[in-house]
């Protein structure tokens, strides 16, 4: 099966935090004497809660989030992927080579009518259907699957 998710339990936020999400949710380079400020709290208070809310898993990580057209990749694509019944056993597998795969910038993982959802960012269609033939139609435990090719793509946050 694919890696399940642990449940964790996560401690309660109070609006200060939810506060502090939604200015680093928009800016993650906000320094911590703008975020004090901005909350009208102490720069250490708002270092100790920032570090409560990472050790916590509430924060998962900061990132910077990279244009793939600036890297050449100017076309993405989803392809929704259906296993074969008998290839239940070999979500783990499959999941770990999409990972893998350098123009896999997605996974998701689903319940319903479709098992994947493989985002990619290629520089070309000829990439999308090179993918789709060698890394999908080839697989013995893909049964289905279907592409739509990205115009334009809109992301926020839970808290955005």
């Amino acid at each position: 099966m694919v890696e399940a998710k642990k449940i964790q339990s996560f401690p309660a936020l109070d609006e200060l935090d939810l506060e502090l999400l939604r200015i680093l949710a928009r800016n993650g380079r906000t320094t911590n004497a703008e975020l004090a400020q901005q909350l009208d709290i102490a720069p250490s208070t708002c270092l100790g809660r920032v570090r409560n809310l990472v050790s916590n898993g509430v924060i998962a990580r900061f990132t910077a989030e990279i244009e793939p057209a600036a890297l050449g990749l100017s076309l993405q694509a989803l392809i929704s992927v259906t296993l074969r019944a008998g290839a239940r056993a070999n979500l783990n597998d499959f999941a770990q080579k999409m990972r893998a795969h350098p123009q896999v910038i997605q996974l998701f993982f689903l319940g319903g009518a479709e098992d994947f959802i493989v985002h990619l960012a290629v520089r070309n269609s000829d990439e999308v259907r090179e993918f789709v033939l060698e890394e999908l139609s080839n697989n013995a435990s893909v049964a289905n699957t279907r592409t739509n090719i990205v115009f334009d793509h809109f992301h926020k946050g839970p808290l955005g």
